[in-house]
């Protein structure tokens, strides 16, 4: 995950904040935690909390006793112990956040059992953490054809080295228990090194692989939450939500995390409503609920012999029918009580770049209009091409000086003739 403040170069480095990762939100590593403690100062003699959050591959953390008394800030590299040999990591977290996080976890800040940091990892550790992290790819490719090899029902979804290249930890999800002996001597032989195999859950694995969800951002599970708690389908049941598992589940094939997120509004709201199961009795008949509206107190009723008509009422109207049911009254029928719901006009939108049509440029061309011809005996003033040196066509859209002439004139009105008659003489 990039940092929030700046964009990452071709390298993975970010260029923005210059801080190359050690940045104080520490945004730039997955599963970040905030550190809001890191601008306050200790009390006079109070001594620094000693043990520190390490982060290795995929977001998987372990806490840290800083035994030697190392300057460590977010992002350097460490040395730490692991069985067998040691195991390289970088500092994520330092302070009194840290107490905090252990404690929140369960994990005894003063007990012994905390393993302890060594050294800060010098070039050439680095260099032996960077060979074997680049092994991994090929080898987990390697490793699924032998497992495919012997028909295991199993997924191999990651392969993590250690940080001194002793030993590598295979990440698999299988649905029932494996027996995988065969399989681990194959690995050994194949690859030449010690061999761990670890079961993750889906959810787990779908944490450490990563990806985009549904919604357009990264998972939940492999950004921020750490704790999985259990989806049951009640809960899409609350919110009324489409029963599909298509939309419901995540990438890990199991319900999404986030139906859990907004439970708690939806089963507060349903606090003041009547139960969906309740039916109206009514003089028409026998009603019951359909739809409900959770945030604008609307029920949906139907009649049991009249499906296709639903009658909208307010849950305190429902409330009212259901006490006077309780008192073995009948109400005459749902319209007296039922609203109805004014539906806004659809608002246009009115692209003002006229932008909005698809086929704005596949209508046919205009067709250009030729000029009439004209009949013989009309008088037409006619450009004379002889007077041309060049014996180049006349200039069309230049003005011509007769036509210019002529519509400076003014009009011409033609007057009747006057008759002079003379008198006749009489007979």
């Amino acid at each position: 995950m990039a940092c929030t403040s700046c964009s990452t170069s071709d390298g993975g480095t970010p260029k923005g904040c210059k801080n190359n990762g050690t940045c104080g939100t520490d945004s730039c590593n997955k599963l970040t935690v905030f550190d809001w403690l890191s601008n306050m100062s200790l009390p006079n003699g109070e001594a620094p909390f000693d043990c520190v959050e390490v982060r290795f591959k995929n977001g998987r953390k372990e806490f840290y006793r800083n035994t030697e008394k190392l300057t460590l800030s977010m992002g350097d590299i460490v040395a730490t112990v692991a069985s067998p040999g040691h195991d390289i990591g970088i500092v994520t977290l330092t302070g009194e956040l840290v107490r905090i996080q252990m404690k929140k976890k369960g994990i005894n800040s003063s007990s012994n059992e905390v393993p302890k940091i060594y050294r800060k990892a010098s070039q050439k550790d680095i260099d032996i953490w960077s060979t074997a992290r680049d092994k991994e790819e090929p080898m987990k490719v390697r490793a699924r054809e032998l497992a495919i090899a012997q028909k295991l029902e199993m997924k191999i979804s990651d392969i993590e080295f250690q940080g001194d290249g002793s030993k590598a930890t295979f990440y698999y999800t299988a649905n029932d228990r494996i027996d995988f002996r065969a399989l681990i001597k194959d690995f050994a032989k194949e690859f030449s090194t010690r061999i761990e195999m670890k079961q993750v859950g889906f959810r787990q694995e779908a944490a450490r692989l990563g990806g985009i969800g549904s919604c357009g951002r990264e998972l939940c599970c492999s950004t921020w939450l750490t704790d999985f708690r259990s989806v049951n389908t009640s809960a899409a049941r609350y919110q009324q939500l489409s029963l599909n598992p298509q939309k419901l589940a995540g990438q890990c094939g199991k319900l999404k995390c986030c139906l859990n997120y907004e439970l708690d509004t939806y089963m507060d709201a349903l606090k003041g409503f009547p139960d969906f199961e309740t039916k109206l009795v009514t003089e028409k008949g026998d009603a019951i609920c359909q739809k409900q509206d959770i945030f604008k107190g609307l029920m949906w009723f139907a009649y049991t012999n009249n499906f296709a008509n639903w009658h909208v009422l307010k849950i305190e109207q429902v409330k009212e029918i259901i006490a006077e049911n309780k008192l073995k009254n009948k109400v005459s029928s749902l319209e007296d009580f039922a609203i109805e719901i004014v539906v806004e006009p659809e608002k246009n939108f009115n692209n003002a770049m006229g932008q909005e049509s698809l086929t704005r440029f596949d209508q046919p061309k205009a067709k250009k209009k030729h000029p009439k011809k004209r009949k013989p005996g009309e008088n037409a003033i006619v450009a004379n091409n002889n007077n041309n040196p060049n014996n180049k066509p006349a200039n069309n859209n230049r003005q011509n000086p007769v036509d210019k002439n002529i519509a400076d004139k003014k009009p011409v009105i033609a007057r009747k003739p006057i008759i002079i008659t003379k008198n006749e003489p009489k007979k």
